[in-house]
């Protein structure tokens, strides 16, 4: 089973997490401060320098406004109609 931050579903997960904060009008240290974080931790995140656990992915979701749950759903929705793309 594919690891990482190069993993398909992940880089997916990723994009949604920056499109959510661009659609909701906010920078990088807007959400830093939503979250009490430093800026450095959504800019590592966002480029895939740091892979983010579930708690800060839940965390992350709810400053933007995401249902969390929702977008697991859909990845483990894709991964059951495409299981090789585990592994690119």
């Amino acid at each position: 089973m594919a690891k990482g931050i190069t993993e398909v579903r992940y880089r997916k997960m990723l994009a949604t997490l920056i499109e959510a904060r661009k659609s909701a009008g906010l920078s990088q240290p807007d959400v830093a401060v939503i979250l009490s974080k430093p800026q450095q931790f959504v800019s590592r995140y966002e480029l895939g320098e740091r892979r983010l656990d579930v708690i800060e992915y839940v965390d992350i979701a709810a400053a933007l406004g995401l249902d969390g749950l929702a977008l697991l759903t859909n990845i483990l929705q894709m991964s059951r109609a495409n299981p090789a793309s585990e592994k690119e």
